[in-house]
């Protein structure tokens, strides 16, 4: 089964060239029925890799642009009279689909970003007085923009919670660069097979939920969650005074979840302090909240990360 992980990333790297740490992560939320959050400045493939993603699992793929005019039902869908019969139907949004790209969330405004938030937790959408069963897999990337800062309304805490894993996407390497350059002004794209369905998805998930993780390193992840919360209780006074609030339990909850899925695209059966390390920035750094000070000092959520991971014993 690792083989067809495998296949799909050489189908997804056609068209993309390195961002490796993005097509993993994309693969371990879809894999473990999460959503993720991509921030990047614009022109780094992000739109790109989730649709050719999309082509190689064989799912239905929509992209919604959001703006600071748009409504709830630009998204979800709507009632609308239809004179000829004179009654009203419903006409579904771009909701509807298995993989759905949400491009600058942040650019929405709130009752937008908390319609789309409410149905990547509860899985169906009410139009009018009709509720509908969202067709799964059903997975949300969303993007954010940290460029520009007029015409964006912040994601709260709260809602950031809900996504399983938040990427910081950087600039391609010169090699890579070049190589996209060269491809694009070719126009010698390949074309992307589908190499997975659904069902064959369905029987990987439950591969993934079958990998062992051992009671050690089980409470070593919640020592790494305890100590965003008590920093002092692990020799890091230092930062005390940096962290507002700790992670939340949904951290634990996701990093027991995404762990194995990163065991087992690596191809192992088995967790290791590693699996956890690789991925535990992109669990966490959304959902720590810095003081005031912090961010006077320009402190980062990945520096305290980072400092927390050097200070808990690794079993």
């Amino acid at each position: 089964m690792i083989s067809k992980i495998q296949n799909v990333k050489k189908e997804v790297s056609k068209v993309v060239v390195g961002q490796e740490k993005m097509i993993d992560s994309l693969l371990i939320a879809l894999l473990c029925e999460g959503h993720i959050l991509i921030e990047g400045v614009p022109g780094l493939a992000k739109t790109t890799t989730v649709n050719a993603l999309s082509k190689a699992l064989g799912l239905d793929f929509k992209r919604a642009q959001f703006t600071p005019d748009l409504l709830p039902s630009d998204i979800l869908g709507a009632e609308i009279y239809d004179p000829q019969n004179n009654q009203f139907k419903i006409k579904k949004g771009p909701i509807f689909t298995n993989l759905l790209l949400a491009d600058e969330i942040n650019r929405a405004p709130a009752k937008v970003q908390s319609a789309l938030l409410e149905v990547m937790q509860e899985k169906q959408v009410t139009i009018g007085d009709t509720t509908f069963k969202i067709d799964l897999p059903f997975f949300v990337m969303a993007t954010q923009n940290p460029v520009e800062q007029e015409g964006v309304y912040q994601l709260p805490e709260a809602q950031l919670d809900r996504f399983m894993l938040k990427l910081v996407v950087g600039y391609n390497t010169k090699e890579e660069e070049l190589e996209i350059a060269r491809r694009i002004s070719s126009g010698k794209m390949e074309n992307i097979i589908p190499v997975l369905d659904k069902s064959e998805l369905d029987v990987i998930k439950c591969a993934v939920k079958d990998v062992h993780v051992d009671a050690e390193v089980e409470r070593y992840m919640i020592e790494l969650v305890n100590a965003t919360r008590y920093p002092q209780e692990y020799g890091l006074e230092k930062i005390k005074d940096f962290i507002q609030f700790g992670a939340s339990p949904r951290v634990s909850i996701d990093m027991f979840k995404a762990v194995k899925a990163m065991a087992f695209m690596r191809g192992k059966d088995f967790v290791t302090p590693v699996d956890v390390a690789y991925i535990a920035k992109e669990l966490m750094r959304h959902r720590i909240v810095l003081t005031y000070e912090a961010e006077a000092e320009g402190i980062t959520t990945d520096e305290i990360i980072q400092k927390v991971l050097e200070a808990v014993a690794i079993p």
